[in-house]
């Protein structure tokens, strides 16, 4: 992972139709107590998937609004998931997840699962997933906390593509 970046990315820029979007690939990284967890783990959830580190100015900013997202919007089926930068190591990562109260499971990261991701060359890098596991937006650098809030209600608000032809079927 390269840098830390303090850009903004558009705002304008929305969430992907469904039929563009990508299925998010899926990754097993360790959490905190050593648990291994599986991005396929929270399918039927929508999943705000942040690469981060304890380093990063913009990654600071952000982590007080995934505490509230994941505070707010969990009822709904919203996961917020925290990658933190394998460079540290779990001495530096536990006690500033401390510190911030993070409410979410935090994954310690490694190359490979940034290289599935296409290469994390700054951080944060943030993904949006819908329900049905497929990436809906991207951020690379900070965001606003209203683009953020934004795309999740999106993909909070979508039924998931079971439904949706489960629906269909009944018409």
């Amino acid at each position: 992972m390269a840098g830390c970046s303090t850009s903004r990315t558009a705002s304008a820029q929305s969430v992907k139709p469904t039929k563009d979007r990508k299925v998010a690939p899926d990754f097993a990284l360790k959490d905190a107590s050593g648990k291994q967890v599986k991005l396929s783990d929270y399918r039927g959830k929508a999943v705000v998937l942040d690469f981060w580190a304890t380093w990063c100015g913009p990654c600071k900013i952000e982590i007080p609004w995934f505490i509230e997202f994941q505070r707010k919007y969990k009822d709904r089926g919203l996961v917020i998931l925290g990658v933190a930068s394998g460079d540290e190591g779990w001495d530096i990562v536990q006690p500033y997840m401390n510190q911030m109260k993070i409410n979410y499971p935090i994954l310690l990261g490694n190359d490979a699962t940034a290289d599935l991701y296409g290469g994390i060359e700054a951080l944060p890098t943030t993904f949006i997933i819908d329900r049905d596991g497929r990436v809906a937006k991207l951020h690379i650098g900070l965001a606003s906390k209203e683009d953020f809030q934004n795309a999740i209600e999106k993909v909070l608000d979508a039924a998931p593509e079971s439904q949706r032809a489960a629906a269909g079927r009944a018409e």
